[in-house]
């Protein structure tokens, strides 16, 4: 419930209410949420015609007053034609529905800071999403469950204010994932979030179609930093120079080590981050039937963590969550029994055991070069561990790479070969790149897009074999993973 009044909500968006009671008709006359899609009204909502590519949403605020919203936000002109139709609603007319939306979502903000809410901001070229569901999970475990973060990729101008809005009265911790598309949006997303932490996973070759180069990346991350207030703090990676220049003395400053390595056990490396020039740090790390357990230590305090997950890239993950901790000032062992509760949003590393025994790893959802190379290292680890005879990549395009998109898939094709996997399956328009990193013709398929991919993979995967499916998600190759799910395929 968004608690704030009728005048506080038209003020905040920048509205004048045209139909409806300007003040409230009890003391629990709020709205239950912001919606912006029509057909998703239920009694109680605020919905927010927004004006897209395909449709103008305001055409259906009429809808969504018939189905009971507690009020609408349109363009003024189309709120002045809404008056006969608006029965109980409030009808608010505003020059710029999306702005409106993004004004409420600060205001809220504002308000759950002023009720003792922490918020938490994560972006970051890779694991921005898992490092938010890794710190969803920790403070959730001490502050009894009111901590939330954003919903699958509510990561935008648009899902990130109604991440904000979704989050009721009783929320201490409010952790948000914020998305990138070019310069600016990062801090603008900050603007409407005012976060007390910062959070930058890492700086890596992603949106280079967008921004050029590595160095603007690190740019358009580190607007975050430059949003954080007085006073706050910011968790960053100990070894990410490039965002040494954006770093600030009135801003704390958490650095975290790093575990990842190439072509050897990424556990057997996490001994090196015991000694790293950094607050975050993991002195010891173990598998177990289930996870990774894992002694830490932020600052001067310590603790031992049993996770649910087996990935090493998770690992560094948890240490920038674990981080966060550090930063708010959470006990460690209050955190600690979260570590076995993790659950990571969709299509991001979740396995699948297939009727045949195979071991899909589902992590279809996107990839850029770094994920991709801690994908591979993860699948030749994780098959030493089942001791499975055979590895495949099923591996399509990484999307928005810009000039270098081909060298930066011939290395990952590289990199496959010379962690001896067995089978590569290259998808996409650059199976040609992958095929030339590889350069093993009696191991490499090709295939040009997913329905192909899921055709050869029913030919090529055995039982027992581990197998990866990993590109951008336009590629689409879940299709892939239902095929090898599916009891006939293999």
């Amino acid at each position: 419930m968004i608690e704030l009044s009728p005048d506080r909500i038209a003020a905040s968006c920048a509205a004048t209410i045209v139909a409806g009671d300007t003040e409230a008709r009890s003391a629990t006359d709020f709205p239950e949420r912001a919606v912006i899609d029509s057909r998703e009204v239920r009694p109680g909502d605020l919905f927010f015609g927004l004006r897209g590519a395909q449709a103008d949403g305001g055409e259906f605020a009429a809808s969504a007053i018939e189905a009971g919203a507690w009020g609408v936000v349109v363009e003024s002109v189309k709120a002045r034609s809404l008056e006969p139709v608006a029965r109980s609603a409030r009808v608010l007319g505003t020059r710029d529905p999306l702005g409106a939306l993004q004004g409420l979502a600060r205001a809220w903000s504002q308000e759950l800071r002023g009720k003792h809410c922490r918020v938490v901001a994560i972006t970051g070229s890779t694991g921005k999403t898992s490092t938010k569901d890794i710190l969803v999970a920790l403070l959730g475990s001490a502050l009894e469950g009111h901590a939330r973060g954003n919903r699958e990729n509510f990561n935008t101008e648009i899902g990130l204010p109604l991440t904000v809005l979704e989050a009721p009265a009783s929320t201490r911790a409010l952790v948000l994932e914020m998305a990138m598309r070019g310069m600016g949006q990062i801090g603008e997303l900050a603007r409407i979030a005012v976060p007390a932490v910062g959070v930058i996973t890492n700086i890596g070759p992603v949106h280079l179609e967008l921004v050029g180069t590595i160095e603007h990346v690190a740019e358009a991350k580190a607007e975050l930093i430059a949003e954080l207030p007085s006073k706050a703090a910011c968790v960053v990676p100990a070894a990410e120079e490039a965002l040494h220049p954006h770093l600030r003395s009135d801003v704390r400053v958490i650095t975290f080590a790093s575990c990842h390595g190439e072509g050897s056990d990424p556990l057997g490396l996490v001994a090196a981050t015991a000694n790293a020039s950094a607050a975050v740090r993991a002195l010891s790390v173990e598998p177990t039937d289930v996870g990774l357990r894992a002694h830490i230590v932020a600052g001067g305090e310590s603790a031992e963590f049993e996770f649910n997950f087996r990935q090493a890239h998770n690992l560094t993950n948890a240490l920038a969550a674990i981080g966060v901790v550090h930063a708010l000032g959470v006990p460690l062992a209050d955190v600690a029994p979260g570590a076995g509760r993790v659950s990571f949003s969709g299509l991001r590393g979740e396995e699948v055991e297939t009727p045949r025994g195979v071991l899909v790893i589902n992590d279809c959802y996107n990839a850029n070069p770094t994920s991709m190379r801690a994908a591979l290292d993860h699948l030749v680890l994780r098959a030493r561990q089942r001791g499975s005879p055979r590895t495949v990549a099923i591996v399509g395009d990484m999307k928005e790479l810009g000039e270098g998109s081909a060298s930066y898939h011939r290395e990952l094709g590289e990199h496959a070969a010379r962690l001896g996997v067995d089978v590569l399956v290259a998808v996409g328009e650059q199976r040609g790149a992958y095929g030339q990193g590889f350069a093993d013709e009696r191991r490499l398929h090709e295939a040009s897009d997913a329905q192909q991919a899921a055709r050869l993979a029913g030919e090529l995967v055995e039982p027992g074999d581990v197998v990866l499916v990993k590109a951008s998600r336009s590629v689409g190759l879940e299709r892939v993973v239902d095929a090898l799910d599916s009891a006939g395929a293999l």
